[in-house]
């Protein structure tokens, strides 16, 4: 039996993972702005815990983590899932967007992680698992901001993986690409209220088509809820787990791509090393 710490447990992604975490037995310490929204969605559970937790708030991210073990003695899965998103070219973001965005997607579970790792690290055992995104590996115009959040996540989690796995601690981030969530509605998208129309070809046009994928998007969330609940339990778990058809095809073409600027550039980014002696 695995105790979870899940952020943003009151929809989405979150909900799901908690709801089968709890089916099969687990304990769970489910966390939102709102703990009235947990009980509301999972209902009463003897092994549900629901804790009121704004992640930009690093105060309550060390008082759940503490009432999690005071609970059940240990947490053996920390799922930073809480963030959002944000739509438009990086010129036309406000200063207060960025602040915002980055409070949440970045600061906040750097919070809640720094708050769960000191329990772990006293076991030796445990498992962190960050959600990032498709648009974690590779930007696109329309969510260069957002993207930027993401690719923050990617940083961290692969510096984390290296520095705790020694400590028997395992770090993984999640890429899933577009899921027929609730992401691309207002709930969880936000929108720049500026407009510039020399993007309209670019970062105007993916928000109209963000407008016409919305709950059409290939992905099936409670495919990827069942996956990242059995992972919970996979050995040897990989730095990153990319889910999505979408998801495999764009890392494929960045590969692609990435591969032709060496070979192209080989021999300008080669030449600035000193002089062989």
């Amino acid at each position: 039996m695995n105790t979870w710490l899940i952020t943003g447990a009151s929809r989405g992604f979150g909900l799901r993972i908690a709801r089968l975490a709890l089916a099969q037995g687990d304990n769970v310490v489910a966390t939102a702005r709102r703990a009235d929204a947990i009980v509301e969605a999972l209902g009463e559970h003897p092994n549900l815990l629901a804790v009121a937790l704004d992640v930009t708030d690093e105060a309550q991210a060390r008082a759940a983590a503490s009432a999690a073990v005071e609970r059940f003695g240990a947490i053996d899965v920390l799922l930073n899932n809480a963030g959002f998103g944000l739509l438009g070219a990086v010129e036309e973001a406000s200063g207060a967007d960025v602040e915002r965005l980055y409070r949440t997607n970045v600061f906040g579970l750097l919070d809640v992680t720094r708050a769960v790792l000191p329990y772990m690290r006293a076991r030796r055992s445990g498992r962190i698992l960050n959600i990032s995104s498709i648009g974690g590996y590779r930007g696109a115009a329309g969510f260069g901001v957002y993207s930027s959040t993401k690719f923050a996540v990617e940083g961290l989690s692969e510096a984390l993986h290296a520095e705790l796995a020694p400590l028997g601690i395992h770090v993984t981030v999640i890429e899933p690409g577009y899921f027929r969530t609730d992401f691309l509605d207002a709930s969880s998208l936000s929108v720049s209220s500026e407009r510039i129309e020399d993007y309209n070809a670019t970062a105007g046009a993916v928000r109209g088509h963000a407008v016409n994928l919305n709950h059409g998007q290939p992905g099936d969330p409670d495919k990827l809820a069942r996956v990242i609940v059995d992972f919970a339990a996979a050995a040897n778990p990989p730095v990153r787990l990319p889910l999505g058809s979408d998801t495999v095809a764009a890392i494929e073409a960045k590969h692609a791509s990435d591969a032709a600027i060496l070979a192209d550039w080989r021999r300008v980014s080669v030449s600035t090393d000193f002089a062989a002696a």
